[in-house]
Formats: structure tokens, C-alpha cells, sequence
């Protein structure tokens, strides 16, 4: 396998993320999704990174710090991650994992959440791996007509 290197996500790589997840969701994105994207490179606090190889991003993962909420403590999100599909199975979405692991126990944060939907074994199984479990928390959705 190539080399790949973890960094900082940065605005710019927002054309490749978009990219990226296009490919694993086979539908073109929105553009809220480049905005977004481009709102987390600029949080200072944030742990959002990217993989490369040779240069190309390959992979994206974007987390944020939570400090408060509905009986949690201070904690951190992951809210998307993916790796492009020529290149998943390789251990790059492991790699990002550990790498904002380490940066939010570095801030004093032991917990982290997350939320995937009950039908993406291949998700469920990913942050099995990782040491997820089914957390205190039911996700509630109210659809407004």
C-alpha cells in the first residue's frame, strides 16, 4: 500500500471530499455539503481531517467538539466520514479515527458519538471495530410538513 498521510482538513479540499462522497452515495452533492465542508475547515477546535496518497485526497472525516447537550458532558461527534471506494479496506478510515481519537483525548474529551442508520452493516461494523457501542441515546426526528 501507498503511504498515506493524516492531516488538517483545509477548504480547498472540499472539491475532493465532495468528490469522494458522490462516489459512495452514486448521487451528485449539494452544495450545503461544500459549505459545510468548508465551515469546518476554518473551526480551530475541531477535528476534522483528510487522508492523502501521492498528494490525492482519498478520505475525509469531519467531527466536532459538543459541550453540551441532553444529560452529556462535554464530548465530540464524528458527523460524516468516507474513503474513496477504489481505495476502502485499507485501513485509512481506521487511520482518521485514531488520529482524532488521539487529538480529542489530547483536549480532555473520553467520549466520542456518533449515529448510523440501523440498515449500514458495513458502517455498523467499521465503528465496531473501532470500539463503538450502542450508546444512552435514542435518535428522535420530527418531520415538518
Amino acid at each position: 500500500m501507498e503511504k498515506v498521510i493524516i492531516r488538517e482538513l483545509h477548504g480547498g479540499d472540499a472539491k475532493e471530499i465532495c468528490r469522494i462522497f458522490g462516489d459512495i452515495i452514486q448521487k451528485p452533492v449539494s452544495p450545503d455539503f461544500v459549505r459545510i465542508i468548508e465551515q469546518h475547515a476554518s473551526r480551530e477546535k475541531d477535528a476534522c481531517v483528510v487522508a492523502e496518497i501521492d498528494g490525492q485526497v482519498v478520505g475525509f472525516l469531519i467531527s466536532y467538539i459538543l459541550t453540551m447537550g441532553f444529560g452529556i458532558d462535554k464530548s465530540a461527534w464524528i458527523a460524516t466520514l468516507g474513503v474513496d471506494p477504489s481505495y476502502m479496506g485499507q485501513g485509512i478510515g481506521e487511520g482518521m479515527a485514531k488520529e482524532i481519537f488521539k487529538y480529542y483525548k489530547g483536549q480532555g474529551i473520553d467520549q466520542v458519538y456518533t449515529s448510523v442508520r440501523w440498515d449500514s452493516p458495513d458502517l455498523l461494523s467499521f465503528f465496531k471495530t473501532l470500539g463503538f457501542d450502542r450508546s444512552n441515546f435514542v435518535n428522535l426526528r420530527k418531520t415538518i410538513e
